[in-house]
């Protein structure tokens, strides 16, 4: 069974007390800071933060881990190529801003209840209805995003084992082939089953 990103952890710390519309905003200038000064301190520092947060939240991190360190697997792949093809500072910066982004998806996931983080995506949104979106739609596509980056992670470290039970783990493709058709399939169940609900008409 696929562990699912931030599932709402009750608790009584400040982040729990902090309402979802600062959460989300702060998660918001998180993602454009690290997008507007691409660096390896700045990543650096923004991990630190959110692991600081993480720590006033109190969450519980063996429910958590389990998510997350596939991505941290995967993350540590991904600063192993990019130390070799760019450098250090590179592979820094990248994998600390996912990291980064996602523990931050996660506190804000662990931290709010979810109808009162779709609730404000739908408020939030409503005004593009004239434009043709979908509020209630839109909420839930980024509530079932925030909820399963760690599956892709795990998606990630299972055709991995896979690969090294066969003796070609060294190859890139007998990894990321796997993965990418494992993800899509996962895409297309989730979508049925939407769809079967009634969710996705439309």
């Amino acid at each position: 069974m696929t562990v699912m990103l931030g599932v709402h952890q009750p608790g009584t710390s400040p982040l729990h007390r902090l309402g979802a519309g600062p959460k989300l905003a702060c998660l918001a200038a998180l993602g454009v800071a690290l997008l507007v000064r691409p660096h390896w301190t700045v990543a650096s520092g923004a991990l630190l933060l959110v692991l600081g947060l993480a720590l006033v939240a109190r969450l519980r991190w063996r429910e958590s881990a389990r998510g997350l360190v596939p991505l941290a697997g995967f993350l540590l792949a991904l600063a192993a190529f990019q130390t070799w093809q760019q450098g250090w500072q590179t592979a820094v910066q990248l994998s600390a801003s996912l990291f980064a982004l996602v523990l931050a998806g996660t506190l804000l996931t662990a931290t709010t209840p979810a109808d009162r983080l779709v609730d404000l995506l739908v408020r939030g949104t409503r005004p593009f209805a004239r434009l043709g979106l979908d509020p209630e739609a839109f909420a839930l596509a980024v509530s079932l995003m925030l909820r399963s980056i760690p599956a892709l992670g795990e998606v990630f470290a299972e055709s991995r084992d896979a690969a090294r039970a066969r003796g070609v783990e060294r190859e890139p493709r007998a990894i990321l082939v796997p993965t990418a058709v494992r993800t899509v399939a996962r895409a297309h169940a989730v979508g049925e089953a939407l769809a079967a609900r009634g969710l996705a008409e439309g």
